[in-house]
């Protein structure tokens, strides 16, 4: 059922006159209503305003955009950086700039929206269900036509396990011959070395070229996005016609996550101990989907759903991304979330399952 509230959805939520427990979002280290980091951010905004609404290719250029690329990248382990406005634009703009002739696009099963070229149903194109057939289809093209280069879209986290974190489909495919792209929006923040998100870890498989793209409000708190790659396609990125006519991200937000690099640091530490104490503390985490390392528990009851709400906690359950999906329901751990807090739910969920 929709609920509808007033206020950003933290730990704590009210619908009407009912307080909820909410575990659910994607503000997995709780920044958004962290104070620190509010005031943080509200300093930013007063040095450098809410929006900035110009081009990048501007002669007026602000310095804060350069650093902050320069520090994504050494944090995720790419040669370079490119911030957009949002993680959605940041994969369509991939996928526009090498939907050429000379390449072939394949998508992963559960590939996000925000990958395919085009989201007009009857042209979207497919995602195989299986890498097996992912795999045998590549291969086939590799074969019969030497001219145009696999592209690979994958999600990181694509919440089945199928990939994070041993990507053992993706290590089947001919990577030596591909290109991947990867949207790391729910990796990047809070998975890898101090958040750094997988661009490292699907590094080490040796694609012919990676590419990361990935939302920066999950991990990081603020409206933007992100793509990391080599220098030269950076600079390829850079030249478009797509970057330069768009604005870009707003240089508060940017600096926010350059300036809370210590709290960030604090908050994903609070975030790992709240997962184990979860995992820990609930006697059948089997009836649930969950990635080692990642903070969501995807499950498909929706009695369980109902029942949890009974018992005046939330949860995200609802059809992505359009009403005719599978229904998606997920317990989400944050870094914002009490012991006390983990206990109740895991209390509920324990009595549903006796």
């Amino acid at each position: 059922m929709i609920k509808y509230i007033d206020s950003f959805p933290g730990k704590d939520l009210q619908v009407g006159s009912t307080n909820y427990l909410y575990f659910g979002g994607t503000a997995y280290l709780g920044l958004q209503t962290d104070v620190e980091f509010q005031n943080l951010y509200i300093d930013n905004i007063r040095k450098y305003g809410t929006n900035y609404g110009a081009s990048r290719k501007s002669n007026i250029r602000i310095n804060i955009y350069d650093q902050v690329e320069g520090y994504l990248a050494k944090l995720v382990g790419s040669e370079a950086c490119l911030s957009l406005s949002s993680g959605y634009l940041a994969g369509q703009f991939i996928g526009q700039f090498l939907n050429k002739k000379e390449f072939k696009f394949f998508y992963t099963p559960n590939t996000h929206s925000a990958l395919y070229v085009t989201n007009h149903e009857e042209n979207k194109p497919t995602s195989y269900v299986t890498f097996s057939s992912l795999n045998i289809a590549i291969r086939d093209h590799l074969e019969k036509n030497k001219t145009n280069t696999p592209v690979v879209f994958l999600d990181s986290i694509d919440f089945s396990g199928a990939n994070f974190p041993d990507y053992k489909g993706l290590q089947a495919l001919p990577l030596e011959d591909v290109i991947l792209v990867v949207d790391d929006s729910h990796g990047i923040g809070i998975t890898g070395k101090n958040g750094g998100g997988v661009f490292r870890i699907i590094e080490n498989l040796n694609p012919k070229e990676l590419i990361v793209c990935c939302s920066l409000g999950k991990g990081f708190g603020v409206q933007g996005g992100a793509i990391f790659a080599s220098s030269n396609r950076i600079k390829e990125l850079t030249n478009t016609i797509f970057f330069g006519g768009a604005s870009p991200a707003s240089p508060a937000n940017l600096a926010s996550i350059y300036q809370s690099e210590a709290l960030l640091n604090v908050k994903r530490v609070l975030l790992y101990q709240n997962v184990e104490y979860f995992r820990e503390n609930i006697d059948r985490v089997s009836k649930f989907k969950f990635m080692l390392g990642h903070p969501a528990f995807t499950f498909s009851d929706e009695k369980l759903t109902a029942y949890l709400e009974e018992h005046h906690i939330l949860v995200t359950s609802f059809r992505y991304p359009n009403e005719n999906a599978n229904l998606m329901s997920r317990i989400i751990i944050s870094a914002a979330h009490t012991k006390e807090d983990i206990n109740t739910l895991c209390e509920v969920i324990n009595l549903y399952f006796k």
